[in-house]
């Protein structure tokens, strides 16, 4: 009996991510992270080397397939599954439709921490939002949650738009979130600030001097970085 595309490609991912495990880079991997994962220890190339062979062949995935395999890979310990599925999004972020947003939702949400929720936020959520822009108040309201990431999550979703960026969103949410206590809310405002003064410097420093009683220090360092 022919197995599904998702089943086929976590079977070999399992496979060849184990063969790869590496115990001594897993235990330094796991301190970077502050023990909040566990890791097998395959370094990034290595990584992106048995992506490759894992999917060689196999059909181009669905929207279904796409939600089996990330979720799959969010229930295995491993940090270096969550890394693929990141990825694998990414490089099929034109299949899914509006309603995907609601799985990025959960992965979001859970085991969070920065090096998932930026590739998440940026390209993934990013891409989604581009090409659906009818989610653009689904943004607003992540931008005004309780939870951190997802705050993060908005404000970091159009750094790749360049001349595409809904300003007033952007400045809105970095308004909104200007006061915000935790050091990767007030990052996220300086580093989406600091992206989209490469498209419009003049608007940044503009927005940073008039808000800047309101923006935290790091904020204001990290937008003005290269103004």
């Amino acid at each position: 009996m022919t197995r599904a595309p998702a089943e086929e490609l976590l079977d070999r991912l399992v496979r060849s991510y184990e063969a790869a495990e590496d115990p001594e880079r897993a235990g330094p991997a796991a301190a970077y992270m502050r023990e909040q994962f566990a890791f097998l220890g395959i370094p990034a190339p290595t990584q992106r080397a048995l992506a490759r062979t894992v999917v060689a062949g196999l059909p181009a995935p669905t929207e279904e397939d796409l939600r089996a395999v990330a979720l799959a890979c969010w229930e295995l310990d491993e940090r270096e599954y969550q890394y693929f599925a990141c990825d694998w999004l990414r490089r099929h972020v034109a299949v899914p439709g509006p309603g995907f947003l609601a799985t990025l939702r959960t992965l979001i949400t859970t085991k969070s921490w920065w090096d998932t929720i930026d590739p998440l936020a940026t390209r993934v959520v990013g891409g989604l939002v581009r090409r659906h822009p009818e989610l653009g108040a689904e943004m607003d309201a992540w931008s005004a949650e309780e939870d951190m990431w997802l705050i993060r999550t908005a404000i970091l979703h159009q750094l790749h738009y360049g001349t595409d960026t809904d300003v007033d969103r952007l400045f809105g949410y970095c308004t909104r979130q200007a006061g915000h206590r935790d050091f990767f809310v007030r990052k996220a405002i300086g580093w989406a600030l600091r992206h989209y003064a490469r498209t419009d410097p003049a608007a940044v420093a503009r927005y940073v001097a008039d808000h800047r009683d309101r923006l935290s220090p790091l904020s204001v360092r990290e937008a003005t970085k290269h103004l």
